[in-house]
């Protein structure tokens, strides 16, 4: 999942950011409107986490355009104002969820979890392919039984592709959703990536490679 932290507060975007990735996503960080929407015309993210008040493109305005210009990203707003009245507004301007501010950060992994998960299809809480399962929200995915030890990033390119079952995944399209804005474009890391998750998951294979178009998981 690939999501965008808008907070002008910079040591809690900071920590937001550190936080985040470390639950297995791809996080770009910015602290402020005018940066948020410029990333937004480049970057296709799935969540925004959205401070309502930053400086520049107000919270609200950045909002607007989200859901004018991006149907698919949603956005989860954060506020230190709390009253129902404010919430409301809030909803109202489009966003998907809000979060007044002081929150609990397990609060916020769920809640962007939750609205990764919206765009299209419904997904079901445990990813399946074969005797091969994942669960995202507990972060565990086992092979006939057996425990795998996946690094962050293994575990986010296997999610990735058993989200969309029997689809190609083109590298670009990892590298857009599973990494951040550091990731260099000529990288060999979605390459190296999927070779060691292979060796992981052991045989029969599970993810193939598409000659000329990426990867998918299930039947060869």
């Amino acid at each position: 999942m690939r999501v965008l932290v808008v907070e002008d507060f910079e040591i809690l975007a900071r920590t937001l950011g550190t936080g985040l990735r470390r639950e297995g996503l791809a996080v770009d960080v910015v602290l402020d409107g005018n940066t948020a929407l410029e990333r937004l015309a480049v970057t296709p993210y799935d969540v925004v986490v959205l401070d309502r008040d930053v400086p520049g493109v107000h919270g609200d305005e950045v909002c607007r355009r989200i859901v004018a210009g991006h149907p698919a990203c949603r956005v989860l707003m954060l506020t230190a104002a709390s009253t129902v009245r404010q919430r409301v507004d809030g909803l109202g301007l489009g966003a998907d969820d809000y979060l007044p501010k002081p929150f609990d950060f397990a609060e916020l992994v769920a809640r962007v979890r939750a609205l990764g998960r919206r765009p299209g299809a419904a997904l079901p809480p445990t990813l399946e392919c074969g005797d091969l399962t994942l669960d995202p929200n507990s972060r565990v995915a086992t092979r006939d039984g057996r425990r795998l030890e996946l690094s962050p990033k293994e575990f986010a390119v296997l999610e990735y592709l058993l989200a969309s079952p029997g689809r190609v995944i083109s590298p670009e399209e990892l590298l857009d959703h599973v990494w951040d804005e550091a990731a260099d474009p000529f990288t060999t890391a979605v390459k190296t990536t999927i070779k060691r998750l292979r060796t992981k998951l052991g045989d029969p294979p599970v993810v193939h490679t598409v000659r000329g178009g990426g990867y998918r998981v299930g039947e060869p």
